[in-house]
């Protein structure tokens, strides 16, 4: 099992070494960590109505974060885009709260076998980057899907999948925003499925939203070190698991 230590000696030393940098024009080796709150963490009150976006930035800035993760399942009536004027307040209230943006995110599913579903899908992650664009996030986080559908192998899954994340990934690329695939323990599970996809796709606008969480079948912290060099964010957990056992996650 790889310690603390160890992990932490690998965060300072791997992101030399990422493929990322390349895409930011700058060597890796001075970075400076920010954390940013992931607005599903108030899924429960944001999806009732009790509380709404800009509740939200203001927690975040009440609370030192430097940035806010605004998913875009809280914006009222998605999967419909909503008007500027309503995108702009957002970003509006974030920059005078002192945070930056640093994403938003999408519910997509590239598992489908329907070529036109996942056109649908397709379009709905270009839909909102668009947004992305206009609230200055650099980041928007998307999904592989639900996991191997009925008939198909996991292979013959990824090789449609790969062509939707790399269309993606092209119109990313045009508006300046990144898009990044999260393992979300659904079809991607494995460091190994993160290493396929990350090869296949090969385009430098797509990167992986790293969640700590969701490695459960080995060791979660070797399982993060493995992929650390395709990370553009970072999803950090209270718990993680090791060997399908939950345990703290230790982050001294």
């Amino acid at each position: 099992m790889l310690n603390r230590r160890d992990l932490l000696k690998s965060l300072a030393v791997l992101p030399l070494l990422s493929p990322l940098s390349g895409i930011l024009g700058r060597s890796r080796g001075c970075y400076h960590l920010r954390t940013s709150l992931n607005a599903y963490s108030f899924n429960g009150p944001l999806s009732k109505g009790d509380m709404d976006l800009f509740q939200l930035v203001d927690f975040c800035a009440d609370n030192d974060f430097d940035a806010v993760d605004i998913t875009a399942y809280y914006f009222p009536e998605y999967p419909k885009v909503p008007d500027d004027e309503f995108v702009y307040r957002v970003k509006q209230k974030a920059f005078s709260r002192g945070l930056e943006i640093s994403g938003t995110g999408v519910r997509n599913d590239f598992t489908n076998p329907d070529k036109t579903r996942r056109n649908e899908h397709i379009q709905l992650v270009k839909n909102w980057i668009g947004v992305a664009e206009k609230l200055g996030a650099p980041v928007i986080r998307v999904f592989a899907g639900a996991g191997v559908p009925e008939g198909y192998s996991w292979e013959q899954t990824a090789e449609w999948m790969v062509e939707d994340f790399r269309e993606c990934a092209a119109y990313g690329e045009k508006h300046g925003v990144m898009v990044a695939v999260q393992n979300h323990n659904d079809f991607i599970r494995t460091p190994e499925h993160v290493h396929y996809l990350m090869k296949k796709v090969d385009h430098p606008w797509f990167g992986l939203i790293l969640d700590i969480g969701s490695y459960r079948d080995g060791d979660a912290y070797a399982d993060i070190v493995d992929t650390l060099q395709y990370a553009v964010n970072w999803q950090v957990k209270e718990k993680l698991f090791i060997r399908q056992e939950e345990t703290v996650t230790d982050l001294k």
